[in-house]
């Protein structure tokens, strides 16, 4: 029996999440704590539920470069190893209470260097946080270190990756405003990483378009696509049926996951509404789509509230989510048997408890 799930039913499920920035899910209380901390003037206001929903109101302009601007304060605000592992111990602190098992959570080492720390320093800081809210919560999360499309920093973050791969950095990833920006720039990075036998995922498909996925996977080799939402510019529906391109049907068959956050693409500009989001026609034609948050603070979410909005959308019951989740724990980083671990120890059996629990009917 496929169930429909109340967002409260949805926060008790084992949930697995892959695409979270941590820069983008400070708590506003945090923010002004640290701005006050530092010295930092510039907080548009000091009152925790305006700043809140001036984060959320900036945000919704629907383009990604408007967007990517909101970031200035919380990287304002992140300066210090102290401020750093607080976000971080908070961060885990709130994937759990949202029922998160597994997360991997990315940041850009390089946007946290203002006040004299070293890169070093900053990927130790951050792995201090997430390190204390395992052993005080048991959430599991690996971190990506993510190096800014728009610099030339890629290679040397690459490396970073790989220094401290035994120790909790588990991938790459580049961001940053993908027009003008592909990725093809930084091939020394991916390259460097594939001869380390290193993973990593790249943001691609969401401000721009196929050309931009077609890169990241063909000339740099991705593991996974951050967002990837526009391969749906590669598949044609014509009287309900769905005709694939080359590169959609590539991405397919080859079973390269999705990274995708639905409000946040809404908020970029990067599909229209929930109900019209690509991930309903990429779940029905068995894309390895994922379901992520991208930035809790700047859309106002968590992924129960991700999951909520498909469910109101799409009609989803216990069977999807289950899918979407198992999809993402399968597409980790994480090695294969602490993946089969959580996917055989923790998110089936958590399912299955929650979908013969007494959940209402779908209607």
């Amino acid at each position: 029996m496929n169930v429909r799930p109340t967002l409260d039913d949805v926060r008790r499920a084992p949930k697995v999440l892959l695409h979270d920035h941590l820069d983008g899910g400070v708590r506003p209380e945090t923010v002004i704590d640290l701005a006050r901390e530092s010295g930092y003037p510039d907080l548009p206001t000091t009152d925790p539920d305006g700043l809140r929903a001036w984060f959320e109101d900036a945000s919704n302009s629907g383009s990604l470069e408007r967007y990517l601007e909101t970031f200035t304060h919380t990287v304002g605000v992140m300066q210090s190893a102290e401020a750093l592992a607080r976000v971080a111990y908070e961060c885990g602190q709130d994937l759990a209470a949202d029922g998160i098992v597994y997360a991997e959570v990315r940041f850009a080492p390089e946007q946290h260097l203002r006040a004299g720390l070293t890169l070093e320093q900053v990927v130790e800081a951050v792995l201090d946080g997430f390190a204390r809210a395992r052993r005080d919560l048991g959430i599991r999360v690996g971190t990506l270190v993510t190096a800014m499309r728009h610099q030339a920093r890629s290679r040397e973050i690459a490396e970073l990756a790989v220094r401290y791969r035994d120790a909790g950095v588990v991938g790459f990833d580049i961001a940053g405003a993908e027009a003008g920006y592909p990725p093809t720039r930084h091939l020394d990075a991916f390259e460097y990483l594939q001869r380390e036998n290193a993973h990593f995922t790249i943001h691609a498909g969401e401000g721009f378009g196929l050309p931009s996925i077609w890169q990241a996977i063909q000339w740099c080799g991705a593991d996974r696509l951050g967002h990837g939402v526009r391969i749906i510019d590669d598949i044609d529906v014509t009287g309900g049926e769905a005709r694939l391109g080359r590169l959609a049907d590539y991405v397919r068959d080859k079973r390269i996951p999705l990274e995708m956050c639905p409000t946040s693409n809404i908020q970029t500009g990067a599909a229209k509404s929930i109900a019209e989001h690509p991930i309903g026609l990429l779940r029905r034609l068995s894309f390895r789509v994922t379901v992520n948050t991208d930035n809790r603070l700047m859309s106002g979410t968590s992924l129960s509230r991700e999951f909520a909005k498909l469910i109101d959308a799409f009609g989803y019951g216990w069977d999807d989510l289950q899918w979407f989740t198992v999809n993402a724990m399968k597409s980790a980083f994480a090695p294969f048997n602490e993946r089969l671990e959580l996917i055989n120890g923790v998110i089936k059996p958590g399912f299955a408890q929650l979908k013969w629990s007494g959940a209402r009917p779908l209607a």
